[in-house]
Order: structure tokens, then C-alpha cells, then sequence
């Protein structure tokens, strides 16, 4: 059935799943488990479907958020959100598409569950604090406290993401131009001087373990991109909302690069290799508010 609400809202229960876990495949397995749990219900007794769902996913969220949190304590090098192709007007709703980015996903992941949950549904989704006391199961009072907590969290570690599209693209834009030259001091006039590498191949495949940082450590490395990979191909692309590339090696896709622009300058460069994660970027998701 068409009209059936967990049709209607099944992209935000992704995108609330998504933002919890950080992992596309765990949010889509979330979101089949609450449709499990949600098709033998009667659902002439619910008041308010949408936040009767968020609960639902919320709960499976926070069950797979614990087990996900033991497995990353035995990742190899850095661990990074599964990276998801999106489409330009996500850009448009500026708060969603920060929440989505790989960098405040990266934030959030130092978040410990409840406090990631009740962030994600307050400060993203805007549910009262009622629907969320009852989505975490704790008290509207005990909500506030772990959200003010959790605000203060994020603000403390979340970079200062470019509002404007047009500068973000723009800068990204003579980002690629400079590593393509290969010229180490176009490198050093658009790189941050806080710039910082964070790479993932989780065992797969070669990566630094540690983040690399320094604009002139960063532009040595990205000045030999081209004598390392001579064949490569490099298509710009949408990441989580924001501008960003894809490197493709004979044809198949290698790497996908989340890049923060602040002050006009590229401030971090999240580069994801894990062939485990790069399932979910040759078709758009679904994401909303």
C-alpha cells in the first residue's frame, strides 16, 4: 500500500538511522527490522505514525549502535562513516546536509548512544522532547540534560562548514586543479593551515593508519597523486551534501573524498578506501527531514 506510513517516512527512518550508525548498510538493516516490527501493529490504534516509526528505528538504532561501537574498537587505522552519493538540492537544506556530512558524522561517532540519538532527533529532526524521551526510553527531564550535553559536545568539535555552495565548490574545484599539476605551491595557497588527512581501508587496502597533518606534509603527499596513479580518473561528485570526488582505477571506483572547506581553504580531507564501504555511491540516496 502506497499510503502505508512506513512508505511514506521510509527515507527519513534511513536518514535518522544513517545519522545514528554511520554506516549505510546497518541503517538500511535498521530500517527492515522496523518494518518488522511495525507491519503486524494495528494501525488504527496510532496516534501519530511518524513518531511512532522514529521510535521503532530509534531503539533498533541504539541495539546496533552498541554492537557497532565493540567492532570499530578493532578497526584497522581510522575508522570513517560509509560514504553516500548525493544529489546537489540536498546542498539546499543547509542544516541536513551538514548533519549528513562525513565530518560532523565523524563527531557524532565520539558521541556515546543515547547521547548520539537524542543530538540526532533534537538537533537535526527537531522532535519534541516527549517523542524522544520515549524513543531512548528515559525521562523528558533526563532528554534535556543528555541534549545540552550533547550540544555542547559537537560544538566543541565540529568543524565550521562553508554555508555558501558556489565558495564550497569554487574551492574544491582549485583543489583538484592543484593536485592534477601536481604543484606543491598551488597546494599550499588552498590548503588550511590546520589541514588535516584522515584516511580508511580498514585492512582492505593500503591507507595511512594515522591522520596525516600540516599543509606542507599534506601538499608533498597530494603533489605525487599523479606519478603514484598516472591512469586515474577523477569525477566530482556530491558526498553526504557536500562537494567531493570519486577516483576510479580501470575502471573501477577506488576512492570517494569528503572535503571541508573553511575560510576559503580546505581544512580536511576525508579520504574512504575500504572497498566495503563504497557500495552505496553509484545511485543517490534517499535522505530528508
Amino acid at each position: 500500500m502506497t499510503d502505508d506510513p512506513f512508505v511514506t517516512h521510509r527515507s527519513l527512518l534511513f536518514t535518522v538511522a544513517y545519522e545514528m550508525l554511520g554506516s549505510a548498510a546497518d541503517a538500511e538493516d535498521v530500517v527492515q527490522e522496523t518494518w518488522l516490527r511495525w507491519e503486524p501493529i494495528d494501525r488504527d490504534e496510532i496516534v501519530d505514525p511518524r513518531a511512532y516509526l522514529v521510535r521503532i528505528v530509534t531503539r533498533q538504532a541504539l541495539n546496533r549502535l552498541r554492537t557497532l561501537r565493540r567492532r570499530r574498537e578493532d578497526y584497522v587505522g581510522e575508522w570513517l562513516p560509509e560514504p553516500l552519493l548525493t544529489t546537489p538540492d540536498i546542498a539546499e537544506d543547509v542544516e541536513l546536509a551538514e548533519s549528513v556530512s562525513i565530518a560532523m558524522l565523524t563527531v557524532l561517532e565520539t558521541l556515546k548512544p543515547h547521547e548520539r540519538a537524542v543530538f540526532v532527533l533534537k538537533e537535526v529532526f527537531d522532535f519534541p522532547y516527549e517523542d524522544i524521551a520515549a524513543a531512548v526510553e528515559k525521562s523528558p527531564a533526563a532528554v534535556r540534560q543528555i541534549a545540552h550535553r550533547a550540544r555542547e559536545h559537537v560544538a566543541a568539535r565540529r568543524p565550521r562548514i562553508e554555508v555558501d555552495r558556489a565558495e564550497q565548490e569554487r574551492v574544491v574545484a582549485q583543489f583538484m586543479t592543484a593536485i592534477e599539476s601536481g604543484d606543491i605551491q598551488l597546494l599550499l595557497n588552498v590548503l588550511a593551515p590546520d589541514v588535516v588527512i584522515v584516511a580508511d581501508g580498514g585492512g582492505e587496502v593500503g591507507a595511512a593508519l594515522r591522520p596525516i597533518r600540516g599543509p606542507k606534509t599534506v601538499a608533498r603527499l597530494l603533489s605525487r597523486f599523479r606519478s603514484f596513479v598516472p591512469d586515474a580518473v577523477v569525477v566530482p561528485m556530491h558526498v553526504n551534501g557536500m562537494p567531493g570526488t570519486r577516483i576510479e582505477l580501470d575502471g573501477a571506483l577506488d576512492t570517494v573524498i569528503s572535503l571541508v572547506v573553511e575560510n576559503g581553504r580546505v581544512s580536511r580531507i576525508y579520504s574512504i578506501r575500504n572497498p566495503r564501504k563504497l557500495a552505496r555511491v553509484s545511485a543517490a540516496a534517499a535522505l530528508t527531514r
